[in-house]
């Protein structure tokens, strides 16, 4: 059989190669208990997975139901498959591949939003996740609030039954649980923010109380949100990838996900509504999540944003072609090593073995992680990755010098042009704020530094501290007078 002449779908699961590994229960007996929001790679490589563990043990209550918020790409994609997708995880010595039936139906917010509140509010549903990226919340970063001039917030506060973001979607569906007598459901963030659960509580409670101080305090009083700590490394998938998963199977998957074998879910344990036993799939179950959450933004993800940012000046594509540099290499355990001082860990955590396995992961040949797809949305990861940790560094009295300069190729990249003189395609909320900024500073560290440190979204007050201006523009001025690779090579080498 040509791979592509059949469509992987529930009908022709038996026909599949005896490797795959295919679902293990009955996806006909299976119901919804969870709607997530953001069906992106990642959810769908991680939460999903897990999903699909618990489902094979029993929990046949909890498939789960994705919502797009904008694009039909995923739905449309993967309803012609029964919502079954494959899970390609690659390591150095060969791919394993795994069919996933948690996914049980998926819809796009922005082509029906009653119907997705209406989902949302059903009493079967007693978990809400989201992975929306960090600039999905419709917050500031540096303080954690609501944007409340953010369009998204501005045409919820004014739709209110019709939202666009997550955090309308989420309280229009409370408001109708409340109004019907029903209980909250359990919102269950995912993605990359500093103290996610307690940080989503806030905005979700403040855009609430734009409506009504009375929804925002049973909110308060009543929702659970608890905090998490998620880790898998989903690169975007590519054309190839699909067609090398297609042959694999000897049938057509429109929608495969990458990814590497090391995965981890930390959550804390407090839901109001039920969960399936996640610690069963593997999750870790505990009272406090934020030493988890704190390791994992400044040991693994600072370090990534600074091979994406410096890897891409330097003309390196993926990570792991940017660890090939030993330089680089030496880069990532650099800003992991800095970072590590500011943790404090439960007892028995071993970072020396945390901070080596991530070197091994991110040297994964087999993952193509570009840098470029890392490097999206800078100024919203740039608080909770790499300036939180130079802030305590630097009331620690501490040098800053190796985050500084991770800061600066930030700042390099987000001027959209590389090195070379080529343009850069810069993906972020800021993006029009930042190509004014480096146009009337050109290319002078002494001036877009200062610039770009001023801008309050991203640095507060914290842009305005003497030490962290000379070490970035300093660092800055490397980039520009030698390239990003000689400056990590003469930081690495100091």
């Amino acid at each position: 059989m040509r791979p592509g002449s059949t469509r992987l779908g529930r009908a022709n699961l038996d026909r599949l190669p005896a490797g795959i590994r295919r679902p293990a229960y009955d996806r006909s007996r299976t119901t919804p208990g969870i709607v997530h929001l953001g069906l992106g790679a990642f959810h769908r490589a991680h939460q999903a997975v897990i999903i699909d563990d618990c489902l094979a043990v029993g929990a046949t209550s909890w498939g789960i139901i994705g919502a797009s918020l904008r694009s039909p790409d995923t739905r449309d994609a993967l309803a012609p498959q029964d919502h079954l997708y494959t899970v390609a995880t690659r390591a150095a010595e060969g791919t394993e591949h795994r069919i996933i039936g948690a996914l049980l139906d998926s819809v796009v917010a922005r082509e029906n939003p009653a119907a997705l509140v209406e989902r949302m509010a059903d009493p079967a549903i007693r978990i809400v996740s989201l992975t929306v990226t960090e600039k999905g919340y419709c917050h500031t970063p540096q303080t954690g609030d609501l944007d409340e001039r953010h369009p998204d917030i501005v045409h919820d506060l004014n739709n209110f039954d019709a939202p666009r973001s997550a955090p309308g979607f989420i309280v229009a569906a409370l408001a109708r649980r409340r109004a019907q007598g029903l209980s909250p459901f359990t919102v269950l963030c995912c993605d990359n923010l500093a103290a996610n659960g307690h940080t989503v509580q806030r905005i979700v409670t403040q855009f609430a109380a734009l409506r009504s101080k009375d929804l925002g305090k049973w909110i308060a009083d009543n929702a659970a949100f608890p905090s998490t700590m998620v880790d898998r490394i989903v690169p975007e998938t590519t054309d190839s990838d699909r067609d090398a998963v297609s042959s694999a199977l000897g049938m057509r998957d429109a929608w495969p996900v990458m990814t590497e074998p090391f995965t981890q879910w930390v959550v804390e344990d407090r839901f109001t509504a039920g969960r399936p036993d996640l610690a069963a799939a593997g999750v870790e179950l505990v009272s406090d999540v934020k030493p988890f959450e704190l390791m994992k933004l400044r040991l693994l993800n600072a370090s990534h944003s600074a091979l994406a940012y410096l890897g891409y000046l330097s003309g390196y594509e993926t990570i792991a072609d940017t660890m090939q540099d030993s330089h680089f290499a030496r880069l990532a355990a650099q800003v992991m090593e800095d970072a590590a001082v500011t943790l404090t860990m439960p007892d028995g955590t071993d970072l020396a073995a945390y901070r080596a396995s991530l070197l091994k992961r991110f040297a994964n040949p087999a993952l193509h992680h570009r840098t470029w797809q890392i490097a999206m949305d800078g100024s919203q990861k740039l608080p909770q990755r790499l300036l939180g940790a130079m802030q305590d560094r630097l009331r620690k009295d501490l040098p800053i010098a190796t985050h500084a300069l991770a800061v600066a190729g930030w700042m390099r990249y987000v001027t959209a042009t590389d090195e070379q003189g080529r343009a850069i395609d810069v993906r972020d909320p800021l993006a029009a704020d930042f190509a004014v900024l480096a146009r009337e500073a050109g290319p002078v560290a002494e001036r877009l530094a200062p610039a770009l440190l001023g801008i309050e979204k991203v640095f507060g007050p914290l842009g305005s501290e003497p030490r962290l201006r000379e070490a970035v523009t300093a660092a800055l001025g490397q980039l520009y007078q030698g390239g990003a690779r000689r400056a990590v090579a003469t930081l690495v080498s100091a």
